[in-house]
């Protein structure tokens, strides 16, 4: 009968039928990403407290993707550090503003919101919200982790300061390019680009892993995505770019049982769980991103 309990919630959270966006955490096959470390590897691990948002900044915008355009991500996104977060920020207001993160982090780290979708919402008629097709009860995060490990294939350079990253395709469906990663607690080794359904006493889990290679010149590129890469399947960073921390950042929610839940998304994407994605811009003083770098080079576990 436990064993069927997560297949009959995938049912329920349809209505009436199997919906193909979820799946039973128990159905999800186990992986191992891990890269065998080589003697030079930085195998340290930094961890930088950001609270989950208590303060519930909120807004439709996206400094990195559409700056200085009102409602320019057409979805709702949740953010932890920088607490002056929108379409109106530069580098100098970020280097100016306050932060929820510990240790002097004026960084920004944002990601679409996660809603009940059997209930009304706050924003049932405004943009980013009802207007744009996402409608629900925002779920506001159980806990947020963000954590920096090295490479493991050498030591890291300090991550560049104003450093902006992308992770994950918001454009997934169409696209067919997404590198969702759902879990739930106690299956951390199994993660799945659907939405997991994961029992009573579990919770939903979404990481964002970014980009670790970075070109050693841009803080920035048209694409937003090409001064700052990911790594082969080997750990070894492209030609022409350089190992730095690896940014990841873990939230967890509390999602009532047998609720139907789903991220919001451009209008256009469905609310496909695989289209979830998260930014970030790096407004670390120097002393800090120096910090982080000596401690993964140096093995040590920090924050």
């Amino acid at each position: 009968m436990r064993r069927l309990l997560p297949l009959l919630l995938v049912v329920l959270l349809a209505g009436c039928g199997a919906d193909e966006r979820f799946v039973a955490i128990d159905d999800v096959p186990v992986r191992v990403d891990a890269v065998a470390a080589t003697r030079d590897a930085s195998t340290g691990t930094f961890s930088v407290d950001c609270g989950r948002n208590e303060a519930r900044h909120l807004n439709a915008d996206n400094m990195v993707i559409a700056p200085g355009t009102p409602f320019g991500a057409h979805h709702t996104h949740e953010y932890v550090g920088n607490l002056s977060t929108d379409h109106t920020s530069t580098d100098r207001s970020l280097a100016a503003a306050s932060t929820t993160c510990a240790g002097g982090d004026l960084s920004t780290y944002y990601w679409p919101v996660l809603r009940l979708t059997d209930r009304g919402g706050h924003d049932g008629h405004a943009p980013g919200g009802g207007v744009h097709g996402n409608t629900g009860e925002v779920l506001p995060p159980a806990a947020v982790r963000v954590t920096f490990t090295g490479s493991p294939v050498g030591k890291v350079l300090p991550m560049p300061r104003f450093l902006r990253m992308i992770t994950g395709d918001p454009a997934a469906l169409t696209s067919g390019t997404g590198t969702a990663k759902w879990s739930c607690t106690g299956f951390e080794d199994r993660h799945t680009d659907r939405y997991p359904v994961c029992g009573a006493g579990r919770q939903v889990l979404r990481t964002y892993d970014f980009p670790s290679c970075w070109d050693g010149r841009n803080t920035d590129s048209a694409s937003h995505r090409a001064h700052a890469v990911f790594p082969a399947a080997n750990g070894v960073c492209p030609q022409g770019t350089f190992p730095m921390p690896k940014l990841r950042v873990r939230v967890a929610y509390d999602v009532p049982p047998e609720r139907p839940f789903a991220l919001d998304s451009f209008p256009e994407q469905d609310r496909d769980p695989r289209t979830d994605h998260a930014m970030s811009v790096n407004v670390m003083p120097d002393a800090l991103t120096a910090r982080i770098a000596a401690c993964l080079n140096q093995g040590q576990t920090c924050g």
